[in-house]
């Protein structure tokens, strides 16, 4: 075969493979298209008659915003009082002494939810995450703690809140049983991580000198991992605060439950005064957080508001569903 022949050969691979990447990128969008225009079928979007309620729609944004003017400067101030009047109404910041609502309100609650839930799950997490390391229990009887770990995570803790509601009934107690339930899960496989990373220098050096399995554990690996262990707890307790506002929508109490009742009022300019408090509440929470984890773990630079402000949405949902 000449020189000519097998650059004609090759040249001639060479359109029949970007044909076939053709063929196939066709095919897989038009495959992508059909499953997408399934999926808007099942969910019935195209019965929704969403046009329709456009205007429906542009009413409720005025009553969300009701500090927008429709002429020039655009802003009414006194708007900003609608939301100031009801969040004094139902105490969402602070209560009162002797009462039944907490000091802090309606947020004192959906904080102290994530914060017992916290505080219950770290005995058992920290349990389970060093029985869960190959470096204290040995394969495989260490999956079987990894397995327990896994099985709580496969589980929201929303789901976990229906579970309870038996035990609790539909209330704070249920969803602090919940967040505590899933911190086990989430902070122990954490906690597993982090053994597996440290060094056999201190370990080998325990067990040099007689020390028994218990002394090894706390001398040798504990006392590597005490500061990212604060830090993972400080961390998971951001989560539980997002999670404490998530079961609250289904009855858990907080400020999840104030807000799922106006929404069932169509109290929509209510609805936006609890979420305003929601997002104060959060990102501080993740300031205090994020200040101390940078604090205690070099490299770990906390962000500043914009960027907690920009990416609350996405981690509002993500604690929907852990």
């Amino acid at each position: 075969m000449s020189y000519d022949d097998r650059v004609r050969d090759r040249y001639e691979e060479i359109v029949l493979a970007r044909r076939v990447r053709v063929l196939v990128f066709v095919v897989g969008i038009a495959a992508l298209v059909g499953v997408f225009y399934y999926a808007l079928i099942s969910v019935g979007f195209f019965a929704a008659n969403i046009p329709d309620y456009v205007p429906n729609f542009l009413n409720a944004l005025r009553d969300f915003f009701p500090f927008l003017a429709p002429s020039f400067p655009f802003i009414d101030p006194s708007g900003f009082l609608d939301y100031w009047a009801f969040i004094q109404e139902r105490n969402l910041i602070w209560g009162g002494i002797g009462g039944d609502t907490p000091l802090l309100g309606e947020a004192g609650i959906t904080l102290a939810m994530g914060f017992a839930g916290t505080v219950m799950g770290f005995p058992l997490a920290l349990l389970f995450g060093i029985l869960g390391s190959g470096r204290v229990t040995p394969f495989p009887f260490n999956f079987v703690f990894r397995g327990i770990m896994s099985s709580i995570r496969a589980i929201p803790a929303l789901v976990w809140g229906l579970i309870y509601i038996p035990l609790g009934g539909i209330g704070p107690v249920t969803a602090t049983l919940a967040i505590a339930t899933d911190t086990v899960g989430n902070l122990g496989r954490l906690f597993t991580d982090e053994l597996e990373e440290i060094e056999d220098g201190p370990i080998e050096a325990m067990e040099t000198t007689g020390a028994n399995k218990p002394q090894t554990i706390t001398f040798g690996m504990l006392s590597q991992v005490t500061t990212p262990f604060i830090a993972w707890t400080l961390y998971i307790f951001e989560i539980n605060v997002r999670i404490a506002v998530s079961l609250g929508i289904i009855g858990g109490g907080g400020l999840g439950n104030v807000l799922s009742v106006q929404q069932g009022l169509f109290a929509f300019t209510n609805m936006m005064a609890t979420i305003l408090v929601i997002l104060v509440l959060i990102i501080s929470v993740e300031i205090f957080s994020q200040r101390i984890r940078s604090a205690l773990r070099e490299g770990d630079e906390a962000q500043g508001i914009v960027a907690l402000l920009m990416g609350f949405p996405q981690r509002m949902a993500e604690a929907a569903l852990k």
